[in-house]
């Protein structure tokens, strides 16, 4: 049967599917162009087009004089892709991040939905508090379909070394790899005002992301409500 499309595409899925099954660690170096061009029976400049492709979806990473690497989450990672909130003056900076909440339930219709289960399978339900400077600026909300994250406690939560998504990635082989995100204002609860420190009814920045790793799988649903009164939404990353 003839490929549909071009050959550097079908090399690209064969490439996903590598990362999907684990055969190439975040962090890891993957085998350079020739031996792969060499496994998959295909000229090197194949090889190359299909990488570039990865390398611009940030999914690898070329490292000049070392070879390309499966990307793997950090401080700098999360700041530069996946958080996008900034003073109104001044650069970014990294958020202090305060749990509120962790437990079980079971997903609702709509978050069943986005995250690809069934009504009433079991979710794992977080929620932080964001701050930026010693000011609160940010309730997050986050649902995980509980069977990507066996073994997930509040307490191993709390004693992540590093990012969220870092801990998906090192303890769960779960990478976030591209989130889609809506964006829509919203006023202040009762409760979303006494944790931001604002009037109820004050105007909020409502951000519902959906993370996704290899072959946009949803692993994630993250609703968040920022306070704009002295910040904003800033991004400036393309995607191939």
């Amino acid at each position: 049967m003839p490929l549909a499309g071009p050959l550097y595409k079908d090399v690209k899925r064969q490439l996903m599917e590598v990362l999907t099954r684990g055969e190439w660690k975040a962090g890891e170096a993957i085998p350079a162009e020739r031996r792969l061009a060499e496994r998959y029976g295909i000229s090197i400049g194949t090889v190359r087009k299909a990488i570039d492709e990865l390398v611009g979806e940030n999914i690898l990473i070329r490292q000049q004089g070392r070879g390309t690497y499966v990307a793997s989450h950090n401080r700098d990672r999360l700041l530069f892709y996946f958080f996008h909130i900034v003073p109104e003056q001044g650069p970014k900076e990294y958020p202090q991040v305060r749990l509120l909440s962790f437990g079980r339930a079971k997903a609702e219709r709509t978050a069943a939905e986005r995250l690809q289960i069934e009504p009433g399978d079991a979710v794992l339900r977080i929620r932080n508090a964001l701050s930026l400077g010693g000011t609160p600026v940010m309730i997050d909300d986050i649902t995980l379909p509980a069977a990507r994250f066996p073994g997930l406690t509040e307490r191993r939560f709390r004693a992540r070394p590093s990012t969220i998504y870092n801990l998906y990635q090192e303890a769960f082989g779960v990478s976030v790899v591209r989130t889609s995100e809506r964006l829509r204002a919203v006023v202040a609860d009762e409760e979303a005002a006494a944790l931001l420190g604002i009037a109820q009814g004050a105007p909020l920045l409502q951000i519902r992301r959906l993370a996704l790793t290899y072959n946009d799988a949803p692993v994630e649903l993250r609703i968040s409500l920022v306070n704009t009164a002295r910040y904003e939404y800033f991004s400036d990353i393309g995607r191939s």
